[in-house]
């Protein structure tokens, strides 16, 4: 009976414990743009050290994903008859089915990735893991948005409404084809603007649902504009090629075969080239690189000079790292040396940590000092963990970055610590 008892209280406290913990959740609507710069930082080093077989495994998905989305919005304004803004309107909200699959679903998205500027400015990505990521991304990319174009062409779905979807398609490729160098490079800079500005907000939000809206506006916003973006034009550009061939489907566009000259594989790359740079510039340094100057440059200057000493010497007057102030209004030390003091204050209390609660605390330190660790960490939880000494609580907890489970494990953590186990646990995929 006792023991029933005893089982019952446990019960009740873990139940209590979780209502709890939902309710501090539900009560926070968003992660602060702060703790956004953090993940996002955090991602990009998980990022660079993928292996290569899930780089291109995922790479392909999120060709295919946003091809999908490119398809919805080819077909949704077709002959819509609502007037010039509204059909826009429609397809660029057809389209944000794309960047969903990627997000929810999880998908390697060369755009997405320009934020890795992020972990690469902060020497916590090396320039070698950027590029090796973003060329493996982008050519994935292609091979899915290639692949998407050929298997919907053989679908004949082009043939629906009359050939109308057909001339659509057509038409939209064309345009692609026929811009100028900087008018595709400036439409290229502000599209990729704005999927970083949706991948940010969906940093912030914790829902599916949060992440779905914050992915609706910007996204919208890009294509009614008429914006390029270099992946989804892997599947308009290789999709209007494959129809300009058909004359039934020239004839409903009302265009001659020579208005199509410039529908070339040539044509493409020649659209891919300046829309790419484009896509570059505005989502790794219009986005990624201001957001890491304004919310992490002088907490990560001193680790960035160690890590690129050539910029002392090009940057002679490189800002030091301003020091952080803890809850108690002391300057916080070094997150290694307060775990290392955190250990010390818990082995002298009469209530010490347990043997899992030590291990805990080795597991934050190595993360602290070790990229790669860090890296699997968030890739594959379980077996980075076995090594450790823990309860399957604990796992779970640096599985999921439950921030709040590990303060009430470890008791006292000051805000740095804190700030920085949200930041590094709370991965996410982009």
């Amino acid at each position: 009976m006792l023991r029933v008892r005893q089982e019952a209280v446990e019960t009740a406290s873990r139940l209590e414990t979780a209502i709890e913990k939902v309710g501090r959740v539900a009560t926070t609507e968003a992660y602060t743009p702060f703790e956004v710069a953090q993940k996002a930082e955090a991602v990009g080093i998980a990022k660079g050290t993928r292996d290569t077989w899930s780089t291109i495994l995922l790479g392909i998905l999120a060709g295919v994903f946003i091809g999908l989305g490119a398809m919805f919005c080819t077909l949704v304004t077709t002959d819509a008859g609502l007037g010039f803004g509204l059909t826009k309107l429609l397809g660029g909200l057809a389209f944000c089915l794309g960047l969903i699959l990627v997000v929810v679903a999880g998908a390697e998205l060369f755009t997405g990735n320009c934020l890795m500027t992020m972990s690469w400015m902060s020497g916590r990505t090396s320039l070698a893991q950027l590029l090796r990521n973003w060329g493996l991304v982008y050519f994935a990319n292609l091979l899915g948005g290639l692949s998407l174009a050929g298997l919907m062409f053989y679908t004949y779905q082009w043939a629906f409404n009359g050939y109308g979807v057909g001339a659509n398609a057509l038409l939209i490729a064309n345009a692609k084809v026929n811009l100028s160098f900087g008018s595709a490079l400036a439409r290229g800079i502000l599209c990729n603007a704005l999927v970083c500005l949706a991948i940010w907000l969906c940093f912030s939000a914790r829902t599916v649902t949060g992440k779905i809206l914050s992915i609706l506006f910007p996204i919208t916003a890009f294509v009614a504009a008429g914006f390029e973006h270099s992946i989804a034009n892997m599947y308009f550009i290789p999709m209007g090629i494959l129809l300009a061939s058909q004359p039934a489907v020239l004839g409903a566009a009302g265009v001659a075969a020579d208005s199509v000259l410039n529908l070339t594989w040539a044509g493409f790359v020649g659209n891919l080239v300046p829309v790419t740079i484009g896509n570059i510039i505005g989502g790794g340094i219009l986005v990624g690189a201001i957001y890491w100057l304004a919310y992490l440059g002088r907490e990560r200057t001193t680790e960035l000079v160690t890590a690129r000493p050539w910029l002392r010497a090009v940057i002679p007057n490189l800002v030091r790292a301003k020091p952080v102030a803890s809850v108690a209004g002391h300057l916080a030390e070094p997150i290694r040396v307060q775990i290392a003091e955190l250990m010390r204050a818990n082995l002298e209390e009469p209530a010490a940590l347990d043997r899992g609660g030590k291990a805990l605390l080795a597991v934050l330190g190595r993360a602290r000092d070790d990229s790669d660790f860090l890296a699997k960490l968030a890739e594959n939880p379980e077996q980075t963990l076995r090594d450790y000494d823990l309860t399957s609580e604990e796992k779970a907890a640096l599985s999921s970055g439950d921030i709040q489970w590990i303060e009430s494990k470890l008791g006292i953590l000051d805000e740095p610590l804190r700030t920085w186990l949200n930041g590094r646990l709370a991965q996410e995929k982009w």
